[in-house]
């Protein structure tokens, strides 16, 4: 595994190539047909898991066929794995001593166990074979998305947005200015930086607004996750002006913008790569020009403003009472128009928007829309929070910071997921953290450092460092804890759900709908809901048998005897 990476697949994967090289050994050279099997079954997988971390790092919904092939295969790989688990604790059961009496009766049931477990290597050889089949038939390995409709970003209404509907902007927006609009008078570039959600856009937008009649010419645009470089300059030459739509003709950006004092938003900038090429048409020119780019990568902000700390306006959530105010002016048009009865719901409802822009105004849009009772309140409140994975009505929301999901590299993906087991707005230690994805095999020494736990502590920082985790404890400059945005766990266990990669249990109700889900619950998370008391019962027994990573807060332990396959 040394210098590969482990996305949420090979995490389920690699483990199970790792176990048939061990049967490859010359410890099981007894085991008549076991290597051969073992060496069949590894070159199979290989090919399958090279097509599955080839389809994880694709943009675009999987063709239906491919996505049932890829859960099936996953679901494989765990049984597998199982049935190798087995094998390997009964060989070495095999061999401890005992006496002769013993040791007869023992040869006996080790000649049915060895017949029941070469008849088991059969059907994975049958299983896999299957699978490889499907997947040529399917052909996996060629499939490509299609280039379908996109859709239209939702961020794109904060740029229309009438500064008179937003709450809690004028504090923000003054400050960019005072930042930019200093006596400066070589190029200034300001950065945005903040979680997805907050606003960056939006605010980026009534700077914009303000301060552009100041300018000779102004362009605003978007750069996005994966931009075609020259049809992003081409389209900035179209906005300054430099460029009719229905000609090939063109000025060299660089040529032109030396002659004009310019103000330039670059929105929505993820990579430090792309930064680097596009700010090559910015030249230092003394005429007083300005810059503003927003991001959600800390890395980007810093390299926009050379590390200059004055040009990083880091966003942050609206305050309590700004909150109510943006709701209340979503829902009832006032801020004085929330009935008594409802304003302790409305107080609820708040305490899990956490001051996310986005989400208040997802939310407040979706309680003007229902009656205004609160039995109907209620059901709102109920559904967000860890609760809303599945909730249709928080689809824009969700696929908003999806986009932060789908731009993290393949290594942190699984290590992102992961923070799943935690419940709502738990306070994460980093170095808890670290070894419980040691322990699950989710680090990778891929730069060469032996203690896996640098390595870990690595990933936590770029996780914090993507705005995808909040920081909590900070000591010395060092980020010692954090905490999962609630939206961003409802996006966590979205895609948990989807992968089977956690299962999360609150109640006895979720316990025996996870019995009766299509999948096997592999890891499990369990807690109470605080003052609600315990929650566990002895059905969820049924659950567990198949379990291999198992956290629990807040309640009573189960017997360890019922986890058959048990590693974290």
């Amino acid at each position: 595994m040394a210098g590969g990476i482990v996305t949420v697949v090979s995490g389920v994967m690699n483990p199970l190539i790792g176990k048939l090289t061990t049967l490859m050994g010359d410890e099981y050279n007894k085991f008549k047909g076991v290597k051969k099997q073992a060496s069949f079954l590894q070159e199979e997988l290989s090919a399958m898991n090279a097509a599955l971390q080839k389809l994880e790092l694709m943009d675009g919904e999987l063709d239906p066929n491919i996505k049932d092939w890829r859960d099936h295969v996953r679901e494989m790989s765990y049984d597998m794995e199982n049935c190798i688990d087995d094998f390997i604790r009964q060989s070495r059961a095999d061999d401890a001593k005992r006496s002769f009496i013993k040791n007869t009766a023992r040869r006996i049931k080790k000649m049915r166990d060895r017949l029941r477990i070469a008849h088991q290597m059969e059907e994975l050889k049958t299983v896999a074979i299957e699978a490889n089949a499907r997947r040529q038939r399917y052909k996996v390995d060629d499939w490509k998305p299609a280039s379908g409709s996109v859709d239209v970003d939702p961020r794109l209404r904060a740029v229309y947005q009438e500064a008179d509907s937003l709450i809690g902007i004028d504090g923000p927006r003054e400050e960019v200015v005072t930042r930019l609009m200093d006596t400066q008078k070589n190029l200034k570039v300001v950065s945005i930086v903040g979680f997805g959600g907050l606003g960056k856009t939006t605010l980026a937008k009534q700077v914009y607004d303000k301060i552009g009649l100041q300018f000779d010419c102004k362009a605003f645009f978007s750069v996005s996750q994966r931009p075609d470089m020259t049809e992003l300059l081409n389209n900035l030459q179209y906005k300054l002006g430099m460029k009719k739509p229905d000609t090939s003709h063109t000025r060299k950006v660089d040529d032109i913008i030396e002659e004009i004092r310019y103000l330039i938003v670059v929105d929505d900038v993820w990579d430090e790569s792309a930064w680097n090429i596009i700010k090559c048409v910015f030249p230092e020119e003394g005429n007083g020009s300005r810059v503003i780019v927003t991001t959600r990568v800390e890395v980007v902000a810093g390299a926009a403003c050379q590390n200059d700390r004055e040009g990083i306006y880091k966003l942050e959530p609206l305050s309590e009472e700004n909150s109510r105010m943006l709701l209340l002016n979503r829902v009832f048009g006032s801020v004085h128009g929330c009935p008594p009865q409802l304003a302790d719901i409305m107080a609820e409802i708040l305490s899990k928007c956490h001051g996310l822009p986005l989400a208040v105004i997802t939310v407040g849009n979706l309680l003007a829309s229902q009656e205004r009772s609160r039995k109907g309140w209620e059901s709102i409140r109920d559904s967000l929070g860890a609760h809303s994975a599945t909730n249709p009505t928080l689809e824009e929301m969700k696929s908003i910071l999806n986009l932060s999901y789908m731009h993290l590299p393949a290594h942190l993906r699984a290590c992102f997921l992961y923070l799943g087991m935690y419940p709502e707005d738990r306070e994460i230690l980093r170095d808890d953290l670290v070894r419980q994805w040691k322990a699950e095999g989710l680090l990778v020494d891929s730069l060469h450092v032996q203690d896996l736990e640098v390595v870990g502590r690595n990933y936590f920082n770029e996780l914090i460092n993507r705005s995808m985790v909040q920081p909590c404890h900070t000591q010395y400059g060092e980020v010692l804890s954090c905490r999962v945005h609630d939206i961003m766990l409802d996006l966590i266990l979205s895609k948990c759900d989807e992968d089977n990669f956690i299962s999360v249990a609150y109640n006895y109700n979720d316990m025996a709908r996870l019995h009766g889900n299509k999948y096997k619950v592999r890891r499990l998370s369990v807690s109470s809901v605080a003052g609600r008391g315990a929650t566990y019962a002895p059905t969820i027994d049924i659950c567990l048998s198949q379990v291999r990573s198992f956290t629990l807060f807040w309640t009573r332990l189960p017997s360890l005897l019922l986890f058959k396959y048990l590693r974290t």
